[in-house]
């Protein structure tokens, strides 16, 4: 059995490009898990405030419950649900799962390969974060999960990922902004190389995003942290927006987040293309949290 493809291919609620990674963070969650004890099960009523938290931070804007992927994913046959009846889950219910003590955990025949073929887990667990998510959140939420993929061979998932990216991306967005960071200005080089300057995906890539320059932004490793994870945003007229969920107390957070609330970006150049409505408009209602902050006091 290829599990590879088989993690690949998990089926999921899809419309228009939205994000369901529901099933994606239950699975690193059980990886994760299954690091630490081979043998364990994971009894819903336990974890569920460590899957709401997952699903709160690397989700979709709009709230959703973890009972969802608890339940389907048995249907893609990487997890089985026992409850105090027996083998089968009782449904997608918060309720009959807390109720019957159902518990979860990776099906037989994969905790089996598994353990015959360690480097297998860090495989799957590479594959569910480039599918699902920016590199910019690839390091912390393997911390978030408690997972440790170790290194994976790129080409061991060309044949399941079967889309590459396009390494001249980067040259392209920063040449576009001038190698300035689109939201705050920074222009850092040693030498002639730029430093802590990053091409993100406005649409993610792992969505669909095409590896464009109307598609990019050139943010500083801060900001492009922060893009991804919802925190700003791009609004009508190309003007920052700030999610109302952040909260930082401190000048720099000040500074650096909520006063750039209604600025216009910087950039691109007068030659190159802005971000296109479509990527803006993917990115505000799929990672953005929430309404815009007004705009800060001049």
């Amino acid at each position: 059995m290829d599990w590879l493809e088989r993690t690949a291919e998990l089926r999921q609620w899809t419309r228009g490009g939205a994000r369901a990674p529901h099933k994606p963070l239950l699975l690193l969650y059980a990886l994760g898990r299954f690091q630490r004890d081979t043998d364990g099960e994971l009894r819903y009523s336990t974890v569920e405030d460590d899957l709401k938290r997952l699903l709160d931070e690397y989700g979709p804007p709009h709230r959703t419950t973890p009972a969802y992927p608890f339940h389907h994913l048995v249907s893609d046959g990487v997890w089985e649900v026992r409850t105090d009846r027996g083998p089968g889950s009782p449904g997608s219910g918060v309720r009959e799962l807390r109720s019957l003590g159902a518990t979860g955990r990776l099906a037989p025949e994969l905790r089996a390969a598994l353990r015959r073929e360690p480097s297998l887990l860090g495989r799957m667990a590479r594959l569910l974060l480039d599918l699902h998510f920016p590199p910019s959140l690839h390091a912390e939420l393997c911390g978030s999960v408690g997972l440790e993929p170790g290194p994976t061979e790129p080409e061991r998932l060309t044949t399941v990922v079967r889309r590459r990216r396009d390494p001249r991306m980067r040259e392209r967005v920063l040449t576009a902004y001038a190698y300035r960071c689109a939201f705050c200005g920074y222009d850092g080089r040693i030498g002639t190389l730029p430093v802590g300057l990053e091409a993100a995906h406005v649409r993610w890539w792992a969505f669909g995003g095409p590896d464009d320059v109307d598609n990019g932004l050139c943010l500083c490793s801060l900001h492009h942290t922060l893009f991804d994870r919802g925190v700003l945003g791009i609004g009508d007229r190309h003007r920052i927006l700030v999610s109302p969920r952040f909260a930082g107390r401190s000048p720099a957070a000040r500074e650096h987040v909520t006063a750039l609330a209604g600025r216009p970006l910087i950039g691109p150049r007068p030659d190159a293309r802005p971000v296109a409505a479509v990527h803006r408009s993917w990115h505000t209602g799929q990672v953005f949290r929430g309404g815009p902050c007004p705009a800060a006091a001049p």
